[in-house]
């Protein structure tokens, strides 16, 4: 299907989840060759407005609400030819993949993208796996192209998932907090196509929670606050700065300086854990090489590093979710060799992405999840306890979470749910 020009107008949309309104009375025009930024906290609605607009979701019905697709001269298209024009990607589209466990290479999840479809079906032309190619290029991915999708850092997935949605050739692009989990390099690598995509008549939409996220690029601001719409016009940078202020308002800039002194060890007592030489495999890539380190009770560690540096596999061989190769070596205090891993992880608050993907379901309640922490387990095998549910309770205090105690995830933000996540590590 060739690309046609498309526009979208929405006028007076309420819409409700899970019982609840999410966004109230909005009215907002989405025209060809338009940038717009869309800004909001946590909760404020900004997916769920994304979802809208790609057709994902429905509007609550009523006589003034309306949902107009215009493509070409076309007024009042139907909404299931233009969903086809439209590329969405979020956080949520990325944990997909953890969570059905689909693996393709670099290059075949691309190719997806061709075809419109989750897996590679069918076998590209020789004019498809040059665009295929040429996309991989463009985002800097040659290297990671024979690489499963699941062996790549967040970061890296999050270029190859854009690379995807392009590949579609979009009327339209979505994009939801997509550089939150990348370093400078990448983001970088992000700022460029954005910019770039300047001279074209696709239209896009970045939403952000925060002001140094939004790119110079932009043409129009939405700023979205609690389902409302709070400033819907043209963007510049004076104008956030009246709005915000002009210290939230600068662009992240400079290097960090690094040293190869190592930090002061409180050295109180014997390590919690320490590994030693260990090198880590994962699907058949070494992603970790001759590690030695240990921590102390009483210190608290950064792992700093760029995107596939192995931060993540660093805390997943702590958690004990991965092993080191023989040669190498893993102890943990008051766990000797032979004690079953989970006796370990009920000791460990532990939170990454891939967590928060299995808790994308609606047959559990933020207050399970919480308490789930207790057990080291995803969901819950028996009813909680009341010291359970007490210790729970002190949490979704703590992070002020109490209000969505009996919701399901699926009726959180992403943000939401991380903190939920967080809770349950605490517990």
């Amino acid at each position: 299907m060739s690309r046609r020009s498309l526009g979208i107008e929405l006028k007076h949309i309420d819409l409700d989840r899970g019982g609840r309104r999410v966004l109230r009375d909005v009215t907002w025009r989405i025209r060809p060759g338009e940038r717009w930024g869309l800004l909001g906290h946590n909760g404020a609605g900004k997916t769920q407005l994304l979802k809208l607009v790609a057709g994902d979701v429905w509007p609550k019905p009523s006589r003034k609400g309306r949902r107009v697709y215009t493509l070409g001269r076309e007024r009042h298209a139907e909404a299931l030819l233009v969903k086809e024009l439209i590329a969405y990607l979020g956080a949520e589209r990325q944990d997909k993949y953890a969570r059905y466990g689909w693996n393709p290479t670099v290059t075949e999840l691309v190719a997806t993208g061709l075809f419109r479809t989750d897996l590679l079906l069918d076998t590209p032309n020789a004019a498809q796996r040059a665009q295929v190619q040429r996309l991989i290029r463009r985002f800097g991915l040659e290297s990671l192209a024979a690489r499963r999708f699941l062996t790549l850092s967040y970061g890296e997935r999050r270029l190859a998932l854009i690379a995807r949605a392009l590949a579609s050739r979009p009327s339209l692009l979505l994009l939801d907090e997509v550089f939150n989990g990348l370093d400078s390099e990448r983001r970088a690598t992000l700022q460029r196509f954005l910019d770039t995509s300047a001279r074209g008549r696709m239209p896009w939409v970045l939403a952000a929670h925060r002001v140094q996220d939004l790119p110079e690029s932009l043409t129009h601001l939405l700023i979205l606050d609690q389902g409302r719409v709070r400033y819907v016009g043209r963007y510049s940078r004076q104008r956030i700065a009246r709005l915000f202020g002009a210290a939230h308002c600068a662009p992240s800039r400079g290097r960090l300086k690094t040293s190869r002194a190592r930090p002061k060890s409180s050295r109180r007592g014997l390590p919690l854990i320490a590994i030693r030489d260990a090198d880590v495999f994962v699907d058949g890539h070494r992603v970790l090489e001759r590690i030695s380190w240990e921590i102390r009770p009483g210190e608290q560690w950064a792992v700093f590093g760029r995107n596939g540096a192995g931060k993540s596999s660093f805390i997943r061989l702590l958690y004990g979710d991965l092993g080191p190769a023989v040669g190498g070596s893993l102890e943990r205090r008051g766990f000797p060799r032979g004690t079953h891993i989970e006796d370990f992880k009920k000791t460990v608050g532990f939170l990454s992405p891939e967590l928060q993907s299995d808790y994308a379901r609606d047959d559990v309640s933020v207050e399970d999840i919480v308490v789930s922490g207790r057990h080291a387990s995803i969901g819950l095998n028996e009813p909680p306890s009341p010291a359970d549910r007490r210790a729970a309770g002190r949490w979704l205090r703590t992070f002020e979470l109490e209000r969505f105690a009996a919701r399901s995830p699926r009726e959180l933000s992403y943000g939401q749910l991380r903190r939920v996540l967080l809770a349950r590590a605490m517990v």
